[in-house]
């Protein structure tokens, strides 16, 4: 089968972050399937544009077998709402003309995973080109999810992109969604039939974090990096506006009297404010730390006692899964889950962790506090999360599953 995936924030090999597309190509070339992946030139939280892109509009490279056509993505893209709206519009373009005149041949399918949104439009022209089903994946509920948070406020802008989202729908000829809040929202609320849909969902990666787990050496770690002695609570990705990480420099701020140490791993375009408004607050328990190799995320979060997903607290987010709680999982460490929702009943459900309401530093401090009086429940908590994570989102069974719903489409 040749499949050819549309994503703009597809990683670079040596990126930090999430990798779900990354490890899910991997599997189907592992298999023999050829995969061709149109990526923008800007990582999701990037500042600039890596070196080797600059002056670019095109660079083609290859990750293993996965053939990568990178495309220009405007460099505004995290300055302002306008700058990345138009960085989305760039993407939409140089992926178009990618997809029409440099990406060459036949496939079997057009894969388009948002957000944003607008890429949708591009793989719908990319699959009538090819003469090739497009499937349609849903990361996030945009725009509701920029609506909330107060990104989108144009009621021009917000009506074209939900005009745009209902055109997208009508012509996908399937449409994933990741949790099963998206599904419900689809089926009874944007009337999208059933059989349109379905459900593979964010995925544990266990190849990477089985192999650390059996030869990392933590202690040492810890040592090197500074984090002896200390309760580490770790956040790995996006320093942005949905994230709201004003809460974590608060709650570090009423724990200041304990030992525990809040590391706050990659980058975005609330970082410099968030950095110096810890200065001011004279917060000494929290640290920032830039994006790293994902080899490296997994040994940070392996070398912490919990892990912590966050996001605003907006209704929207009460729809979607973090792509960290599947990281934490499998890296056997308890979860700090501030996000009420979905997020919250998955962590419950698997007894790996604790939710903690979003911007509510008296519920920080307070939970926080008994895991400190209570540190067997860490270990407890942890494998919990591993073995139903083992058991419900393991990355290569969930590769071979979104196949087979590929392959009924294309038959």
């Amino acid at each position: 089968m040749r499949i050819l995936l549309l994503h703009q924030y597809f990683l670079e090999e040596d990126d930090s972050g999430g990798s779900r597309w990354n490890e899910m190509t991997k599997t189907w070339t592992a298999q023999g399937h050829e995969v061709s992946v149109i990526a923008g030139m800007m990582h999701a939280n990037g500042l600039e544009k890596r070196k080797e892109y600059k002056g670019k509009y095109f660079v083609k490279n290859k990750q293993g077998e996965v053939v990568v056509e990178r495309t220009h993505v405007s460099e505004s893209y995290n300055r302002g709402f306008f700058g990345r709206l138009w960085g989305y519009f760039s993407f939409m373009f140089s992926s178009l003309w990618a997809g029409l005149f440099k990406v060459k041949g036949k496939y079997d399918v057009v894969i388009v995973t948002s957000p944003p949104l607008f890429v949708g439009i591009t793989g719908y022209l990319i699959s009538r080109f090819k003469k090739a089903p497009m499937v349609f994946e849903i990361r996030d509920l945009w725009p509701e999810s920029a609506i909330d948070t107060g990104v989108l406020t144009n009621k021009w802008i917000i009506k074209m992109a939900y005009a745009v989202e209902k055109f997208i729908y009508k012509k996908a000829t399937l449409i994933n969604v990741l949790t099963p809040a998206f599904y419900n929202t689809l089926r009874d609320v944007k009337s999208i039939s059933a059989s349109k849909l379905i459900m593979i969902p964010n995925a544990a990666d266990f190849s990477l974090s089985d192999e650390i787990l059996t030869t990392f050496d933590r202690e040492e770690f810890r040592k090197q990096h500074n984090l002896e002695g200390n309760f580490v609570i770790t956040y790995v990705g996006a320093h942005g506006i949905a994230n709201h990480l004003e809460q974590v420099l608060e709650a570090g701020k009423a724990l200041e009297d304990t030992n525990v140490l809040f590391l706050l791993i990659g980058q975005g375009m609330e970082k410099a404010r968030l950095m110096k408004l810890a200065e001011k607050m004279a917060i000494k328990n929290v640290r920032f730390i830039d994006s790293v190799p994902k080899k490296e995320v997994f040994k940070y979060i392996i070398a912490s006692e919990m892990g912590a997903s966050v996001l605003k607290r907006v209704d929207t987010f009460k729809t979607v899964y973090s792509n960290k709680t599947f990281d934490y999982f499998s890296c056997k460490i308890p979860i700090l889950m501030a996000i009420d929702g979905v997020s919250r009943e998955l962590v419950e459900t698997a007894k790996a962790g604790t939710y903690v309401e979003p911007e509510n530093t008296f519920e920080y401090d307070r939970i926080i506090r008994e895991y400190l009086n209570c540190t067997k429940r860490l270990e407890v908590e942890g494998e919990s999360g591993y073995q139903y994570a083992k058991q419900n989102f393991d990355r290569e069974v969930l590769a071979n599953k979104y196949l087979d719903k590929i392959k009924q489409i294309i038959n």
